[in-house]
């Protein structure tokens, strides 16, 4: 099946699913890697799922791709380009909305699937729109709260699963980032499970298959 052009570049496996709307799962890369990274997970992921991996449109020289800027600046160390993170915010929310007129998706059940920078923008999509998505599974990342649209605490949360887990020794994004979520995700009263692994910026394959049980049990 290829894919139909839309306003990202993505890869697609198909859904088995013989319903007439298919539930999906779009996955967000990393910096500075491309969409086939994680569409490494979609031979292992739920067969009724139609599997998107997306590639983020910013270019990163020599090679890969980001869905934001991150600036090295010796005056004011690592930062990240919180508008160019929104703008992205908005592009993906609108290549989901055409994916699912395209390929008849079910509105009600999409889930976000994302790594790293991934995550944070799985984050910022889902707690700004919650009444899009069903379920996000946020891999090594954190909430930034900057990215989120001005009125998403008053948007209602109840609908929302959220499966997040991060490394203990993760030498790129700090633990501590990550174990904040938990507190934001609980005033607005969301469902979620956090998990730490005894890894660094990665997935373990205990990780894998931890995240695959609560997804199968969740879409």
């Amino acid at each position: 099946m290829s894919p139909i052009p839309l306003s990202l570049e993505y890869l697609l496996r198909p859904s088995s699913s013989t319903s007439e709307k298919k539930p999906a799962i779009f996955l967000f890369h990393g910096y500075g890697s491309n969409e086939e990274d994680l569409f490494s997970f979609a031979p292992e992921l739920p067969g009724e799922l139609m599997v998107l991996s997306v590639k983020a449109p910013y270019d990163l020289e020599p090679f890969g791709h980001a869905w934001y800027a991150i600036n090295f600046d010796a005056e004011y160390g690592k930062w990240s380009d919180d508008e160019q993170a929104k703008e992205s915010r908005e592009k993906i929310m609108t290549f989901i909305d055409e994916a699912i007129k395209a390929y008849n998706l079910d509105e009600k059940n999409i889930t976000l699937l994302g790594f790293s920078q991934g995550t944070i923008l799985s984050y910022a999509v889902a707690l700004s729109y919650p009444e899009k998505i069903k379920n996000v599974v946020a891999l090594s990342g954190y909430i930034n709260e900057r990215i989120l649209t001005a009125n998403y605490t008053e948007k209602d949360h109840d609908n929302l699963h959220i499966y997040a887990s991060h490394g203990q020794v993760d030498q790129v994004i700090p633990l501590e980032w990550a174990q904040q979520a938990p507190e934001l995700l609980k005033k607005l009263g969301i469902d979620y499970t956090f998990e730490e692994f005894p890894i660094g910026h990665g997935v373990s394959q205990q990780n894998f298959y931890s995240f695959k049980k609560w997804l199968e049990n969740h879409i």
